[in-house]
């Protein structure tokens, strides 16, 4: 009990900061209360952010929306914040929690939404856009998206044809509602990026995540590790404290100093970006 109590204290105290938005959209008639950060990247890339009234702490991408007032982690939302903001609609991808404010918000009868569910690939992500973009009238703007995107992934997997080496890669990600530190492993988005961009995710496991060990940083010995924004400025960047993460300073990457930050929304989930964020990794690993 008391390490829930502390949790959900961590959780406020760490986006206090945006719960504290003002709520500069009081006189608009439609109101989306949006929790699902790979939502609402596309709602912004498709220029229909004018209705959202808040999101989740996790939707960090654009920077437009940190200015937006927050209704909590995404599976540990707080009912009250999500009232306050007075949902005309709840918009989320099936990924939320707790139960029981999922369970209130169904007996308050507000209305939710969720689009469908696409494959963890390009062509799924074009789907998703597109019906998106029907959602919200935004028909052409999504047809534009789509080309982009297409035209900017099908540019990094030519370039990753060229490479003559396949870094191993340790993905290391703070997790926010654990508060505990992870690993990527191949079955998670982020080891399908890798991939992607030329490089090989070190561990394989059937789910995404895994907690960091001595023994599984040790066995797999990366060339590169990355870590997600908030766990490597939670450890203020620094190498010492990095290397003091279990098992990670006897790796090559710690010995080779080829430890890198990269925002967590370009490697955790698929969108209009995600061309671009392969070219990134690329960069970061390759280098």
């Amino acid at each position: 009990m008391k390490a829930i109590k502390y949790l959900v204290l961590l959780l406020v105290v760490s986006s206090c900061e945006r719960f504290s938005k003002e709520d500069k959209k009081q006189e608009t008639t439609t109101r989306i209360v949006c929790i699902a950060k790979q939502y609402n990247e596309i709602i912004c890339a498709l220029g229909a952010q004018k209705d959202l009234a808040a999101v989740d702490v996790s939707s960090t991408y654009p920077a437009e929306l940190k200015e937006l007032p927050t209704v909590g982690y995404h599976r540990a939302l707080s009912l009250e914040a999500i009232l306050a903001n007075k949902p005309t609609i709840v918009i989320e991808d099936d990924n939320i929690g707790p139960e029981t404010v999922v369970d209130q918000l169904k007996k308050l009868k507000v209305p939710m939404k969720q689009f469908g569910k696409y494959e963890q690939t390009i062509v799924g992500t074009d789907s998703l856009i597109h019906e998106m973009g029907r959602y919200f009238k935004r028909e052409k703007a999504a047809d534009s998206l789509c080309v982009k995107l297409k035209k900017e992934f099908d540019a990094a997997i030519e370039k990753t044809k060229f490479f003559t080496k396949k870094p191993r890669v340790l993905v290391i990600h703070y997790g926010q509602a654990s508060n505990v530190y992870l690993v990527m492993t191949k079955s998670s988005t982020g080891g399908k990026m890798l991939e992607w961009a030329g490089g090989e995710i070190a561990i394989n496991e059937e789910k995404g995540m895994k907690h960091l060990s001595p023994e599984l940083v040790a066995a797999a010995n990366p060339d590169v590790i990355l870590i997600t924004d908030f766990g490597y400025d939670k450890l203020a960047g620094s190498y010492e404290k990095i290397g003091e993460l279990p098992g990670v300073s006897s790796t090559k990457a710690f010995k080779d100093k080829k430890i890198y930050r990269i925002e967590e929304h370009d490697l955790v989930y698929l969108g209009p970006r995600t061309g671009q964020n392969i070219q990134l990794i690329q960069k970061l690993i390759h280098q």
